[in-house]
């Protein structure tokens, strides 16, 4: 009976040690943590440094297959995106739900000159025509990140911000 046990806990471990690793995301990859720099906790500011536009949360998701954004206005906006590597297409995708008119928002891009530069479009709520959508983020050499949201009617020879903000990271 030991014998048997014995024998039935060996290939219990080889079975165990031989099994492939979970189908999903190589988290591993450098491609998954290109926007590693923008997880943390933020108070975001003009650029003057002055005004608090919001407060936003980034976290890691999916055993470090994504980041997810938490977004509080100020002014009583708030969303909640989800950006991730797409392996697939070699381009990072952020979808954005936001509780402003025509808050949603699909993007996608990459690593630009140390920055994240992500693009799509959507229809302006004013027109009703198409507007190119351009949201970059920049990690700056004092922690803090910018992002400026441009948006486009004329299919991107003219650019108007959007958004320009500061993210200071907040220690507690």
């Amino acid at each position: 009976m030991h014998r048997l046990l014995l024998v039935a806990a060996l290939i219990a471990a080889s079975t165990a040690i031989a099994a492939p690793p979970p189908a999903g995301c190589p988290a591993s990859a450098s491609e998954y943590h290109q926007f590693d720099f923008w997880i943390g906790k933020w108070e975001v500011r003009d650029p003057s440094g002055k005004a608090v536009l919001g407060h936003s949360r980034i976290e890691a998701v999916s055993d470090g297959c994504g980041i997810s954004e938490h977004w509080a206005g100020a002014k009583g906006s708030n969303g909640v995106s989800y950006n991730a590597w797409d392996a697939d297409s070699k381009r990072w995708q952020q979808f954005w739900i936001g509780n402003q008119p025509n808050g949603v928002l699909q993007l996608e891009g990459g690593i630009e000159q140390g920055s994240m530069v992500l693009s799509g479009s959507k229809t302006n709520v004013q027109t009703g025509k198409p507007q190119r959508q351009r949201i970059t983020w920049t990690p700056n050499h004092d922690g803090n990140v910018r992002q400026l949201w441009e948006s486009s009617d004329d299919d991107g020879k003219t650019w108007t911000t959007a958004f320009d903000g500061i993210y200071h990271k907040q220690t507690n």
